[in-house]
């Protein structure tokens, strides 16, 4: 027999939906404290919102259905949670098991009512390709046209057909003050400048992305005035940069030039309106290796697009090998730009991207040429150069690119080339399997953001967007489904599940950067940012000296343009949170 405890808990439970499921939305206020990824959830895989804030804790959460009006979930939220390195306290919601596509919203009686999400497939397949698309937006030389840029077009501008020698990269074929054309490519960040170092590893990024995923990449249509040929959107885009790098060899030595720059930063205002003199500055050996691998990796890539750019495999293969050449005959050749102010005029202060080693850069050069070749020469120099450990790539350290080759073509390989390709994969799965332990445990329910070394300049792509798209390679060499669920938490971070309650891609989600660090959008009279652009994220370190609302590690953000150290955009950045977004939800997608 049922006992009376039994019916009072049930008429208890009925009460409760009636009174939800009768109740007019206006009695619960949006709480900005209830937070998830912005864009939703796809509909079998985890799905969690945090409340930053203890008061939640022990209660009762609801999900109603906005379609039918109607509460179609019922769960508890978590007891609190404490952070290692920050003072506030959340609280966990869990409701994974809700399945079916359609539009819902959280509700907590005592807290308030969420933004709607979505619980739908091919989640993020719309802002990967944003992501991608917002490459066109940073080109140069050229005009940006309404028909694919919709409101956010503009003239032509920095042509960069009179580029002046300086005098740091002078040679006895171009003296200081030789003009030279160096046309295309991308505007590197919120500045007008082009550096081959972050190129390259740019480069290097989306060229993978084209390599590990083609049946995700290679399809995509962009709208760009590419559009159309027989090349992939991708590989048309990616061309617009490689064609302007090879510009800055010089064709006597093979040496790369650092970077084509003004002496200072423009100010914030138009490209037309720009009008200090562009230079090349300075040879160095890591712009030169960075090149050498970036176009050893696009030569084999763009072999099977002779109908769009014959002949262009060949020439990026020779400029590759020239470059190595170069490199290796100058291995302490660094770009130290204030030692080259002392000796040279005009100063330049713009980005500097120095690196005192330049022993990552010839492991990536190697690894890329020797894949290309196949010629043991340059397999001696990866050996050599190999890393003892996997770390995630970025501009300054980039053998985590010639890792992920490796481990690419491993099974194509001689004997020495799959075994230094195994190598790297130990290292790999060494690496996701410390990062994802006890995350069911952390604050926000992520690998990334449960150290406070986890947040510095550009920690949204450098880490959080790095550390996924390694998650996905560690969930295709061992099959072990947590990698994949660790990479999706890490996005789920990014995307509006972190402590400042920001989606930070321009143009997504309820809450997102509206005034980045960004001179092409900060100047074009237009109210909204440019879509699809990541922006770097919380920064304690606070370069910049804006008035930043806190000093909490996970909240030293500030949506504010003068923010470079927070709030800029960067195309390494935007590189790696592309491959991130789309590489995730293909896999997501057809699991």
């Amino acid at each position: 027999m049922l006992s009376n405890q039994y019916f009072k808990t049930l008429i208890s439970f009925a009460l409760v939906l009636f009174i939800f499921n009768s109740c007019k939305e206006k009695e619960l206020e949006i709480s900005e404290l209830i937070r998830f990824n912005q864009l939703g959830f796809y509909p079998a895989e985890e799905k969690i919102a945090i409340v930053a804030s203890e008061d939640a804790a022990y209660k009762k959460f609801y999900i109603r259905n906005l379609q039918t009006d109607k509460i179609v979930y019922d769960g508890s939220v978590s007891v609190p949670r404490s952070s290692s390195f920050s003072p506030k306290k959340t609280t966990v919601l869990s409701f994974s098991d809700l399945n079916d596509p359609g539009e819902y919203r959280i509700e907590i009686p005592t807290i308030g009512k969420s933004h709607p999400f979505l619980i739908k497939e091919n989640l993020l397949q719309d802002i990967g390709s944003a992501g991608l698309k917002a490459f066109y937006y940073q080109r140069t030389a050229i005009p940006i046209e309404e028909e694919y840029a919709g409101k956010w077009h503009r003239p032509a501008a920095h042509p960069d057909d009179k580029i002046m020698i300086h005098p740091s990269a002078a040679s006895p074929k171009r003296p200081a003050g030789t003009l030279i054309s160096s046309p295309k490519g991308w505007y590197d960040a919120g500045d007008y400048n082009k550096y081959i170092v972050n190129s390259g590893f740019t480069v290097g990024v989306l060229l993978a992305l084209c390599e590990d995923f083609p049946e995700y990449a290679l399809p995509l249509k962009l709208n760009i005035p590419e559009s159309g040929n027989s090349s992939p959107d991708i590989l048309n885009e990616i061309y617009w940069n490689l064609d302007w790098m090879l510009t800055m060899q010089d064709p006597a030595d093979g040496g790369v030039y650092h970077k084509l720059t003004t002496p200072r930063f423009e100010g914030f205002i138009k490209p037309v309106e720009c009008g200090q003199q562009r230079y090349v500055v300075a040879k160095s050996v890591t712009a030169t290796l960075d090149f050498a691998a970036s176009m050893a990796q696009a030569s084999r890539i763009f072999s099977a697009l002779e109908e769009d750019y014959p002949g262009f495999s060949g020439k990026m293969l020779a400029a590759a090998r020239k470059a190595f050449e170069w490199a290796t005959k100058n291995p302490k050749t660094f770009y130290r730009q204030e030692e080259m102010n002392q000796k040279y005029e005009p100063a330049v202060v713009t980005g500097s991207y120095g690196d005192e080693s330049a022993d990552d850069e010839f492991f990536w050069a190697a690894s890329e040429l020797y894949i290309s070749t196949g010629e043991e020469r340059y397999l001696r120099t990866a050996e050599r150069y190999a890393p003892e450990k996997y770390t995630l790539p970025v501009w300054s350290e980039v053998s985590g690119l010639g890792c992920l080759s490796l481990i690419r073509y491993g099974s194509t390989l001689d004997a020495k080339g799959k075994a230094l390709a195994n190598k790297m994969k130990s290292q790999l799965i060494k690496y996701v399997y410390s990062a994802s332990r006890n995350i069911e445990l952390s604050p926000y329910v992520a690998p990334y953001g449960r150290n406070p070394k986890d947040f510095f300049w550009g920690c949204n792509s450098d880490a959080a967007s790095n550390q996924g798209i390694t998650f996905i390679h560690a969930w295709l060499l061992t099959n072990d489904r947590k990698y994949l669920t660790c990479a999706l938490h890490n996005m789920d971070y990014i995307l509006g599940r972190n402590a400042t309650g920001y989606c930070y891609v321009t143009g997504y989600g309820t809450q997102s950067p509206e005034h980045p660090h960004h001179r092409l959008s900060a100047s074009d009279g237009i109210e909204e940012p440019i879509p699809g652009f990541l922006i770097g994220g919380p920064n304690p370190g606070m370069q910049d000296n804006c008035d930043y609302p806190s000093d909490i590690p996970d909240e030293c953000y500030v949506d504010a343009e003068p923010s470079y150290a927070s709030n800029e955009i960067a195309i390494n950045w935007q590189a790696l949170f592309t491959y991130f977004s789309i590489a995730l939800d293909g896999c997501l997608s057809d699991k």
